[in-house]
């Protein structure tokens, strides 16, 4: 039997359709998806501007006010923002992983340090919590390690000394029980109001984590299929035997790519997608659509040295019709310089600088991984606007 066949055409036009370039607001364009990538806090706001008419008020709106999107540790152990109703799902098949690998980790370098044990750890976290709860259910990290001063205990380590303040607050975070609120500055902020769980939302919703695998692997299929194994592995950080027993799961079609591979898509989801009208975006570094898929050559072509860093986090980029073409940078003077990689025609690309650069305004915006691209393009001398 012939197996049906998705062009690396159709795949990017898919990107259109359902990587939220429709999307009506910020938790439409994080449900199209599956989840904003949170490492750097510029991303997330970014990513919807550069998909939605969302303003930064929308999207801390949705954040912070009606708190529709949840800012939590998922896949890869990266900080993500998702949608209320997808929280438990990535809780069960992910954070709660993670909490438990982190939690050994941080009781072995207490135990090599000579700074605590498990038992220290779990007091700890319990008077931590207890603190939290007491502030009314929110403080900062600085306000939590006054009332908890344990957590100011220091490992020394070779490379430098380190207390254990965040490493604390991540572990009760991934566990469930505590939630990152409003940064303490502006949008691009690191820094930020810690709740309990409980205080800023419905508590999590407890999943089987076999069950929630399988779901988080829908997820994915229906926004990023086709991909591979190794793909849907890889951005989820599972293992193999996971990643193999989530897919066995669901109703599957196999299918053949233009590069002689197959990849996955759900049984229902081989029919070919609308060529949509010529769409050119400018996306922020670490951008879900670029942290997609492990295998990008459908999208990426041969620019990967120049736009992400040696530990493969990608910059900034610009897309035209579902591939990237080039990257962007924002400089000193708020301009945001372009730069193509391939001869393409740059139609808009230009017009949607100029749009990006007014919708940032006075804000400005350094990607937490340089890479070669960005950071040439920051030391690029440019005309005033």
């Amino acid at each position: 039997m012939t197996l049906p066949h998705i062009t690396d055409a159709q795949r990017r036009a898919r990107l259109y359709w359902r990587h939220g370039f429709t999307a009506p607001d910020p938790v439409g364009a994080a449900t199209d998806l599956v989840a904003l990538h949170a490492t750097d806090p510029a991303t997330v706001h970014l990513t919807v501007a550069a998909r939605t008419h969302s303003t930064v008020t929308t999207i801390e709106d949705a954040l912070y006010e009606q708190r529709t999107l949840l800012r939590m540790l998922g896949m890869r152990r990266t900080m993500y923002v998702v949608p209320t109703t997808t929280a438990p799902v990535i809780h069960a098949a992910a954070s709660l992983t993670i909490a438990a690998e982190q939690r050994r980790l941080l009781t072995k370098h207490l135990t090599q340090c000579g700074a605590g044990d498990a038992e220290f750890l779990t007091d700890v976290e319990t008077a931590t919590y207890a603190a939290l709860a007491a502030r009314g259910g929110a403080a900062t990290a600085a306000q939590l390690a006054t009332d908890e001063p344990r957590l100011r205990t220091v490992l020394e380590f070779p490379q430098g000394n380190q207390y254990i303040t965040s490493r604390v607050l991540l572990l009760l975070a991934a566990q469930g029980r505590i939630i990152r609120g409003r940064p303490t500055g502006t949008w691009t902020s690191t820094q930020y109001t810690w709740h309990t769980l409980d205080s800023w939302t419905p508590t999590l919703e407890p999943l089987d984590p076999a069950t929630a695998r399988t779901e988080l692997a829908r997820l994915w299929l229906a926004r990023y299929g086709p991909g591979t194994l190794n793909d849907l592995k890889w951005w989820t950080g599972w293992t193999m035997t996971h990643t193999r027993a989530a897919v066995n799961a669901l109703d599957t079609c196999t299918v053949t790519l233009d590069d002689g591979s197959t990849g996955i898509v759900l049984a229902d989801d081989t029919d070919p997608v609308p060529e949509p009208d010529r769409w050119v975006a400018l996306l922020p570094a670490l951008d879900p659509t670029m942290m997609g898929w492990a295998g990008r050559d459908f999208y990426l072509g041969p620019h990967a040295p120049a736009l992400f860093d040696r530990t493969g986090n990608p910059g900034p980029t610009i897309w035209i019709d579902g591939r990237v073409v080039g990257g962007w940078a924002q400089t000193p003077t708020g301009h945001i310089a372009t730069e193509l990689l391939e001869p393409v025609d740059a139609t808009g690309v230009r017009d949607t600088a100029d749009q990006l650069a007014d919708w940032i305004g006075d804000i400005r915006v350094t990607p937490r991984f340089r890479t070669p691209l960005e950071r040439r393009l920051t030391e690029t001398v440019t005309p005033p606007r």
